[in-house]
């Protein structure tokens, strides 16, 4: 792994939380974007080296509303830079962490992404992502 490449934190509604985050950032949205495949609206700012990405459900059934049910609007996901996605991928494996996906799909912000299933990453969720060179 590379380095942190987002954090990613779950809100009610973009449409309060930009704002909210311009202000405590000192930083303007940088951008916005519709990832259908995850039913989510995204919302991005850069800090320095550091991005928060903002995730919004796009429907009533979508993960990020369940988890904001269950736990609350805040940090939903630590994303982790990787050289090679598809390696990294077999390497946790054959560590023993269980996948969410078994290949690599198109998420957010032109990445190929795929998250490992937080009960056994003390219960954070992570995900894993590459910049997409197709």
């Amino acid at each position: 792994m590379l380095k942190i490449e987002h954090i990613g934190i779950a809100v009610k509604e973009l449409s309060v939380s930009i704002p909210l985050f311009e202000k405590l950032l000192n930083s303007s949205c940088y951008k916005t974007e519709k990832v259908e495949s995850e039913q989510v609206n995204t919302a991005f700012f850069k800090k320095g080296d550091t991005k928060i990405e903002l995730l919004e459900s796009s429907n009533n059934e979508g993960i990020i509303t369940k988890f904001i049910d269950k736990k609350g609007e805040g940090i939903h996901h630590i994303a982790f830079e990787v050289e090679d996605i598809e390696t990294e991928m077999e390497r946790l494996k054959a560590e023993g962490f269980t996948l969410l996906n078994e290949k690599p799909k198109l998420g957010a912000d032109n990445k190929l992404v795929c998250f490992l299933h937080p009960k056994e990453t003390n219960s954070v969720l992570i995900e894993l992502c590459m910049e997409n060179k197709a």
